[in-house]
């Protein structure tokens, strides 16, 4: 089956992480690490924190990204009289969700189509978030389903503007897809102490069976730090093999690469048509706008072909497709499966 329904890796895992996957000794599974010895949270915390120039005490891990995003709705709105995170009107469905497990709500802000791409209003999102005055705002860059993000001044400009009481979640699960700069990173959260970066090894690592999640968050936090972290540490195999993916930038950089082809091949072959239109994507997924008279025998067709894609239900995007950016002979599939169901 060919999975391009939940933005996974179709692709091949690094040699440096095979290799550690092979060399793991399963003894080291029978003993705690002792890293907390040192008054460090794991070696992937440490890593980290030489990485993206955060202090190591600031370094989040979670079970994927999903659980540092569970962990700070559900600390901030549950101790606080504030209930409200404000999200994006097109996200991740999980966003409300976990709103509403901790007994809090959420309200949406506008996203806006513009030509081939879906774009945040800065000055829209501050308005609204000084006039509801969250005790969250989620910005997701880039976002799923839409595929677009924020640069480091938006970001800025944001934080600069909103009520410092606000906690900011930033989802930057897709952002190593098209960029490599992380610079910006250290100087926001040690500027802005309302603000949390989170990222993972799911995506551009492609590894989510991992269940490998980091961020950063910024000073004054510690109560909510001693909550999110795991006091006997963290599972060893999975530190083993996160290690040698954070040391394996090359082979993933080129995986990223190779998917602008995919892209190109959507906006070459689809982009054209009536009743279509493809969306820019800066993530491992791409949003195309398609003619629903052609869902059934097009859900049919995919069937057949072993290719499972996202049909869009969310208000707004339901005549959507998300499809995840695969092998080149996967998504070739895809686009003459569409091309063929659409002229019958």
């Amino acid at each position: 089956m060919n999975y391009l329904d939940r933005n996974e890796f179709n692709f091949e895992p690094s040699a440096k992480v095979v290799e550690a996957i092979k060399n793991f000794n399963p003894k080291d599974l029978c003993f705690y690490t002792r890293i907390y010895d040192e008054g460090k949270k794991s070696v992937i915390s440490v890593r980290l924190s030489e990485i993206y120039g955060v202090p190591e005490e600031r370094v989040l891990l979670g079970y994927g990204g999903e659980d540092i995003l569970k962990n700070t709705v559900h600390y901030f709105l549950m101790n606080s009289p504030l209930k409200t995170i404000l999200i994006p009107e097109f996200s991740w469905w999980y966003y409300n969700r976990i709103a509403s497990e901790c007994g809090g709500c959420y309200e949406m802000y506008p996203l806006h189509e513009k030509e081939d791409t879906f774009a945040y209003d800065v000055d829209e999102v501050i308005e609204y978030t000084n006039r509801i005055h969250p005790r969250m705002l989620l910005l997701a860059s880039p976002n799923n389903p839409t595929g677009n993000s924020l640069t480091p001044d938006e970001i800025g400009k944001i934080m600069e503007n909103i009520p410092s009481d606000t906690m900011v979640l930033i989802d930057e699960a897709y952002a190593s897809f098209i960029t490599t700069d992380t610079q910006y990173i250290a100087p926001l959260v040690d500027k802005f102490s309302n603000l949390i970066i989170s990222r993972t090894l799911s995506k551009f690592y492609g590894l989510p069976g991992l269940r490998m999640g980091f961020g950063f968050i910024g000073k004054g936090h510690d109560q909510f730090i001693s909550y999110i972290n795991k006091y006997l540490g963290f599972n060893r195999f999975t530190e083993a093999v996160a290690l040698a993916a954070l040391d394996s930038d090359d082979h993933y950089r080129r995986v990223a690469d190779e998917m602008e082809w995919d892209r190109q091949l959507f906006k070459k072959e689809l982009g054209n048509l009536p009743g279509f239109k493809v969306y820019k994507s800066v993530a491992n997924f791409i949003l195309i706008k398609y003619p629903t008279r052609i869902k059934e025998a097009l859900q049919k067709a995919l069937k057949l072909e072993d290719c499972k894609i996202k049909f869009m239900s969310d208000k707004g995007l339901e005549d959507c497709l998300r499809i995840t950016l695969g092998r080149k002979e996967q998504i070739q599939t895809v686009v003459d499966t569409i091309l063929r169901v659409y002229n019958e």
